[in-house]
């Protein structure tokens, strides 16, 4: 569901026709231009969408005599569509508006063009409608790589954002995440708005990064493109040494990148992480020091064979 009133701030936009509904069953962002509908052709009309009109629109309206556009338009509102908007600050008709109220479907008008319009609101029903779950995580943005910290209550999550955050990166997330899937192969994480810029210190208590270390030490969102997992150091466990095996975690049916790093006294897990993020950033570039040392073991084998 998509809230109006939302809706029409986010892009906006100005009410002509007030509706009932506030909330529009929009399931999809995607909208549609009823170009074809207005001429007769019903058989693919995608009513479930927001209807956008533009000058191609309007003018053939304002072509047809005053009975045919109230035929077209009755017809076109017998169909259950959320909402219309019309763009470039266009009126829409007299006819179109008694239609409209009469079948209780709003009318918004946007002063930018019409492909300017679409796009920002594809971009703005991709956000709202994306599935979206909560996660106990931290997440940081680090050299440009979103990193998500999850790990046991106590693990420390938190003072090893901060510590990240004194060096430089910036902080998203604090103990909660909220995480959406904006794409079939992209998450995005953000703080709920009532906890955002916060973190939870064990000993100090609540504090206000954004108030402490300045604008630049906070974002309100970042893809999220690994996780490392803390935990403490289980000295019977075998951790991975090499990095030969690339681990990945689902989260929403998404694969990402997946890091398990034992904790222990004396290890600076900031720069852990840092060394992570940079290491990420040279495999997506297609470089990899496992497998560059694996090949030239490998060479050294051979040639030592050869001989």
């Amino acid at each position: 569901m998509v809230n109006a009133q939302e809706f029409a701030q986010a892009l906006n936009l100005k009410w002509i026709v007030p509706s009932t509904k506030t909330e529009w069953d929009v399931t999809s962002p995607e909208i549609n231009r009823p170009g074809l509908e207005f001429v007769g052709f019903y058989d693919h009309f995608a009513y479930k969408r927001p209807q956008v009109m533009g000058n191609v629109e309007m003018s053939y309206l304002a072509s047809l005599t005053a009975q045919e556009r109230r035929d077209c338009l009755e017809r076109f509102f017998t169909y259950p569509v959320p909402v219309m908007i019309v763009c470039r600050g266009l009126q829409p008709h007299e006819e179109m508006v008694s239609i409209a109220r009469a079948h209780d479907v709003p009318i918004l008008q946007s002063e930018v063009s019409t492909t300017a319009f679409i796009v920002q609101a594809i971009l703005y029903l991709s956000k709202v409608l994306a599935p979206r779950t909560t996660k106990h995580a931290v997440l940081v943005d680090v050299y440009g790589v979103g990193i998500l910290i999850t790990g046991e209550s106590g693990v420390g999550k938190s003072e090893s954002a901060l510590e990240l955050i004194k060096r430089g990166h910036q902080l998203v997330a604090d103990d909660i995440v909220d995480i959406r899937r904006v794409a079939p192969d992209r998450l995005t994480g953000a703080a709920p708005e009532t906890v955002r810029h916060f973190m939870e210190i064990r000993g100090i208590g609540i504090i206000d990064i954004r108030a402490m270390y300045g604008v630049g030490s906070v974002l309100l969102t970042k893809s999220i493109d690994m996780e490392i997992h803390l935990e403490n150091w289980k000295e019977k466990k075998e951790y991975d040494r090499l990095g030969l095996t690339e681990e990945t975690t689902q989260i929403m049916g998404v694969n990402i990148p997946y890091l398990v790093i034992p904790v222990r006294p004396g290890r600076n897990l900031a720069i852990i992480i840092e060394v992570a993020a940079r290491n990420f950033s040279l495999k997506k570039m297609g470089y990899s020091a496992a497998r560059e040392l694996d090949r030239r073991l490998n060479d050294m084998m051979n040639a030592n064979k050869e001989s």
